[in-house]
């Protein structure tokens, strides 16, 4: 009777197994309920992450690898598990049909298996999905392409200019290239056509930049497009704590690439390693800068002294021996303005004696505001639209937007409220005020005297050259208008000359004011905003009697007026 000890060991090994299949079987309709429960929350948890992605997708980000192979499998597990309920719902219906026992136990058990199998799938799936859908890192940056296509709009007459920069660069000799023009002429849609034509055509360059600088440079503006660019992440970029750093970051990701640096708008020389761009001279794997700029001292002087030669012509500079050497003091004298430089050129260039450019020179360095006269010739180009205007309140309005901040945009609302409470629009009837300002603003796009700002038709901008023009065509006017946007500028104007001025803008958080009290008898219009002004001395305003317009609008800390105020 030993061999009954084995079978006896096997008995309860073969009751367990059996027990285990029956309550598989015996619970398959409880399992099913339970897998479509879970497949139901599996649904519901990968409909908030495609929320989620598909957001970030808008905002330009990529979902993550990780993001996109667990909704794959989702979309898989769901169609399996729709198979599976579909097979247990017909064994459930053979099953009662028949009696309370399968007709066929393997299959039920089988079945059931699956049913387990797959319940555990789709929880694991569950917890992933509830991860994603609290978690940052369901997507990432995508690359910033080598080139960023900008709208431009149809031009006509610039292919041949454009193609001749294309061709400079190709030549490998030359690494920096400038466009000068007057203000107005295509300088900046000439950059656009440029940057786009990179598109098709890299020519081996990684990246392609624009910038635009403008005449206030905003350098820490300027390095974040640069960063944006040659993605720096944003976590290195937090630890870059002053523009120093910053550049050495921007200068070791540009080192590694050839790239084309665009900069648009120079006013005057700017110091590249201030901004992160690497040593052209030393750095040979072909990268270029071309920048546009229109009379600020942006040439070396080896290109200015190029520039006036040309305009003086050798036949004078070869008609006396030192004509030659006064000509290089009367270029230096110009500080590499290119306007300067062709308009005194072609003064000299019938000046062919020495007494003649001792008496230039003698001229340009006792009497520095002749170089006003040089920026003004610049302006007399420019003014042909202005005086083209139908009358002057056309003339008054266009003015007046001068009195905003360099690329301020102007909400054309406001701009109009402020025409009609100085009065320039006082001719017209409490109705059609409104009507007339809109037409004048027309007026005013259409002469190119102002623009739109992007696609938005309730503001405008004015060209920071024609904003120049315009200060400066009030102030031959006599009509004067002030801009002022830091305390240094206030100090270095003098207070004393606020007496000429007919609108006065005080405009920046380090505006404050000032113990003395302005002479303003013929101010018609004062703004200030946005400064750091708490209070205004009572007799501050005691002179202002013909103020018709006085805006105080977003000042923070302004906090008390005077009594003649209230």
């Amino acid at each position: 009777m030993d061999f009954l000890g084995p079978i006896m060991d096997i008995l309860p090994t073969l009751c367990n197994c059996t027990s285990s299949r029956i309550d598989i079987i015996r619970h398959l309709q409880e399992n099913l309920t339970s897998l479509r429960q879970t497949r139901d929350e599996l649904e519901d948890i990968s409909k908030d992450v495609r929320s989620r992605v598909e957001h970030a997708d808008q905002q330009y980000r990529k979902r993550t690898n990780q993001v996109e192979g667990w909704l794959e499998r989702v979309q898989l597990k769901l169609q399996e598990v729709q198979n599976i309920l579909q097979k247990g719902e017909q064994e459930i219906q053979k099953k009662c049909l028949g009696s309370c026992c399968p007709r066929n136990c393997y299959s039920s058990y089988k079945l059931g298996k699956e049913v387990i199998k797959g319940t555990d799938a789709v929880n694991d799936l569950i917890n992933k999905g509830k991860e994603f859908r609290s978690s940052d890192d369901i997507s990432e940056k995508l690359p910033s392409p080598p080139v960023d296509e900008i709208p431009v709009d149809k031009t006509v007459g610039m292919d041949s200019i454009l193609n001749e920069v294309w061709r400079c660069l190709d030549d490998h000799k030359v690494r920096i290239i400038g466009m000068y023009g007057l203000g107005g002429v295509g300088k900046t849609t000439l950059l656009k056509k440029l940057n786009n034509k990179f598109i098709d055509k890299r020519r081996g360059f990684d990246v392609v930049i624009l910038v635009t600088v403008s005449k206030e440079v905003n350098l820490v503006g300027i390095q974040e497009v640069i960063r944006h660019k040659v993605q720096i992440p944003d976590k290195t970029w937090e630890k870059k704590t002053d523009k120093h750093s910053r550049a050495a970051e921007i200068c070791r990701s540009l080192s590694g690439k050839r790239f084309v640096l665009l900069l648009d708008d120079l006013w005057e020389r700017i110091d590249l390693r201030n901004m992160g761009v690497p040593d052209l001279s030393s750095h040979q794997n072909g990268s270029k800068i071309v920048f546009t700029t229109h009379s600020e001292d942006c040439l070396s002087f080896e290109k200015s002294f190029e520039l006036f030669r040309q305009c003086v012509t050798e036949d004078v500079l070869n008609s006396h021996h030192q004509i030659r050497e006064f000509s290089v003091t009367v270029a230096k004298e110009c500080k590499g303005l290119p306007l300067a430089l062709i308009t005194i050129g072609r003064a000299m260039s019938n000046r062919r004696t020495p007494e003649e450019w001792r008496y230039a020179i003698n001229t340009l360095q006792s009497h520095p505001s002749e170089f006003a006269d040089m920026k003004s010739s610049l302006f007399q180009v420019l003014r042909f639209s202005y005086d083209s205007l139908r009358d002057d309140k056309h003339k008054n309005c266009f003015l007046y937007c001068s009195l905003f901040p360099e690329d301020h945009m102007i909400r054309k609302d406001e701009l109009i409220d402020l025409w009609i409470a100085e009065g320039i629009l006082h001719n017209y009837g409490l109705d059609d005020t409104r009507d007339a300002g809109e037409f004048i603003i027309r007026s005013l796009k259409h002469a190119c005297l102002l623009e739109m700002v992007g696609d938005s038709d309730d503001y405008v901008k004015m060209h920071d050259v024609l904003r120049d023009m315009a200060l400066w065509l009030a102030s031959v006017k006599e009509n004067k208008i002030f801009v002022f946007e830091n305390q240094e500028s206030i100090k270095k104007h003098g207070i004393a000359t606020w007496k000429e001025a007919e609108r006065i803008s005080l405009w920046g958080r380090s505006v404050k004011l000032f113990s003395k009290t302005p002479f303003c008898p013929r101010l018609l219009t004062f703004v200030v905003r946005q400064t750091s002004v708490d209070t205004f001395p009572s007799p501050f305003f005691q002179s202002m009697h013909a103020m018709k317009v006085l805006d105080l609008s977003k000042n923070i800390f302004l906090t008390r007026l005077p009594p003649c105020l209230k």
